[in-house]
């Protein structure tokens, strides 16, 4: 009885251990050895009084808890058609744009990882360890792509790639804005030496293409340049060591009020408050080519370099866009600063109206041009913590929980110029200390699930379908099995995507049942008179959304009859496939 009060003591220890960490907002891997050490103990507990569980008593068995885990989800066949449609137009809109596609793992070496991502190095998900490699699931497309020129020895001869897939984030998670630890990121970069701010016009205007083309609604692109914030830093003070600390703080502007920022730049930072006074009558601004004038006119930002450097590079960027036709969805905003620590230049975002957080007194999509000063104001309300109960029931292993209500989608879209990275991997491999020539490279990183959290909405609205089946061939009378096959074959062939039933004798009513469950637009039935005389009867099928609710329009007569031989060619002249090909999916 000894080692079991023992035991208890530890398991006591080790909880309050836990939620102090938690509580403390420590390092996420210093979090994860104290829930290990405490399922240790929990389990050598429940050894020792012959329990799998101490708050469980005498269970008989334990039973199989069926759910995916925290910050992922599966995705039925509707939401994966939209999903599909969705990368679709994204990978056209790379493949236009003259980019060659990559892929990496989702794993990489640990230190690979370390030291690129600032202060969200903390959300890296490590893995146990793998034949003596320290192995972490990657955290973007950024860093596998910077490693990937690093290895071939900067010669590879296409200078735009793009990648699709899956990264992983240990963050709170907030499912239903697309907010998660498992998502799908689309990326697309240009390397090399180019003229200035011309790879960057490229990659804007690419972005401006997939989501006017995805109908995500009103968007605005915000702008900002690393080398003016790091020199709005330096002429208010900012000591060189907090620049990217500070940096960090007024990225979170887009989620926080003003004073909430100053006060984790003075308080948690220490930053001296006339220093965050001074960069908060910058960081509040924003604007279109008529804050750049601004910018350039200002006597004090003249005492810096680099944000001289930076103006230089706006200047010309404004002049690139407006030739691209995509100035009015650009906005210049001072606040952007994109926290993670490899970008050198130009930075950027996509925003909607829904990723603020609601209440949020700024609407993120007001064009520029409405205004070039805006002080963000406070939430109407503050966002709520997670109920005693709920944090009950999620137990010791689950973070605390988000009020789902009060948090926007975020910005769907992000990017920037990074010319170091390429270079730190290759010094790094040479062992060599010394600068070593990088690879300048820009691109941009699209937030898939937070697109499709913004359209499913409108896609189930709209009463968009699951499938893309667009013939199903009916018998009538006898099965027909061998007919229905061979014209089956045939519509594939043709490129018309078709299906049956795979009985030999299908009774007509389950036949026409598994057509409507699939929404297939075309009925093509065989059988009888027609089929000696060398006729099918087609019979086109539609559907409407009424009061939310999707229901077949009744149509009246039995079909048409066509030309067996004929068609292929009838189908493919119809209004309905013709709209189908052209992408629209309706």
């Amino acid at each position: 009885m000894a080692d079991v009060a023992s035991l208890n003591k530890e398991v006591q220890e080790q909880s309050n251990l836990l939620k102090s960490l938690r509580t403390s907002n420590a390092d996420a891997n210093l979090i994860d050895e104290a829930k290990k050490r405490l399922g240790d103990l929990k389990k050598a507990l429940g050894a020792a009084t012959g329990t799998k569980d101490p708050k469980e008593g005498t269970k008989k068995k334990d039973r199989l808890l069926l759910k995916t885990p925290k910050g992922t989800r599966d995705y039925g066949p509707t939401e994966m058609f939209c999903r599909e449609y969705v990368e679709r137009i994204v990978k056209d809109c790379f493949t236009s744009h003259g980019g060659s596609c990559l892929d990496t793992p989702v794993f990489e070496r640990k230190e690979i990882l370390a030291g690129k991502y600032g202060e969200d190095a903390k959300l890296i998900f490590d893995l146990q360890d793998q034949g003596g490699e320290q192995l972490s699931l990657r955290y973007d497309h950024t860093v596998p792509l910077a490693r990937y020129l690093a290895m071939t020895g900067l010669t590879n001869t296409s200078s735009k790639l793009w990648q699709v897939g899956k990264v992983y984030r240990r963050d709170n998670p907030v499912m239903s804005k697309g907010r998660m630890r498992e998502f799908s990121q689309a990326d697309f970069d240009i390397f090399g030496q180019w003229d200035p701010m011309i790879p960057e016009s490229e990659v804007l205007s690419l972005l401006t293409s997939i989501l006017t083309r995805l109908e995500v609604g009103e968007f605005t692109i915000k702008l900002n340049h690393r080398k003016i914030l790091d020199g709005i830093f330096e002429v208010c003070g900012v000591p060189e060591e907090k620049t990217r600390p500070i940096s960090s703080a007024v990225d979170k502007l887009d989620k926080l009020p003003w004073a909430d920022v100053r006060l984790e730049m003075t308080l948690e930072k220490g930053l001296d408050p006339d220093v965050a006074d001074k960069i908060g009558e910058y960081v509040k601004l924003k604007g279109g080519e008529e804050l750049l004038t601004k910018l350039e006119e200002d006597s004090v930002l003249k005492n810096s370099a680099r944000a001289q450097e930076g103006l230089k590079d706006m200047a010309i960027l404004f002049r690139l866009l407006r030739i691209y036709k995509i100035t009015e969805k650009i906005s210049f905003d001072l606040s952007l600063a994109r926290g993670l620590d490899y970008y050198t230049g130009l930075i950027y975002e996509a925003i909607v109206e829904g990723s603020a957080p609601p209440g949020f007194g700024t609407n993120p999509a007001v064009p520029p041009s409405q205004g070039t000063e805006s002080a963000v104001v406070a939430p109407s309300k503050p966002a709520k913590k997670a109920s005693s109960k709920s944090k009950a029931k999620s137990g010791d292993d689950e973070d605390e929980e988000i009020d789902e209500s009060q948090v926007g989608v975020g910005s769907i879209a992000a990017g920037g110029r990074y010319d170091n990275l390429v270079g730190m991997f290759v010094a790094a491999a040479s062992g060599d200390s010394k600068k070593v020539a990088g690879l300048p490279c820009i691109g941009v990183s699209i937030g898939l699930d937070r697109i499709f959290a913004i359209l499913w909405p409108k896609w189930e609205g709209r009463g968009m379908r699951a499938k893309e089946t667009m013939a199903y061939v009916i018998s009538v009378g006898d099965g027909h099995l061998e007919q229905r096959i061979e014209l089956v074959r045939e519509l594939r062939e043709a490129g018309i995507k078709a299906d049956f039933y795979a009985k030999n004798k299908p009774k007509l009513p389950t036949q026409f049942e598994a057509g409507e469950r699939d929404e297939v637009p075309f009925a093509i039935l065989i059988g009888g008179e027609e089929l000696t005389n060398g006729y099918v009867r087609v019979k086109e099928q539609r559907w409407q959304v009424v009061d939310g609710k999707k229901e077949k329009i009744q149509a009246s007569g039995k079909g048409e009859l066509v030309k067996r031989t004929e068609l292929i060619e009838w189908l493919k002249q119809t209004e309905t496939l013709r709209t189908w090909s052209s992408g629209k999916l309706v």
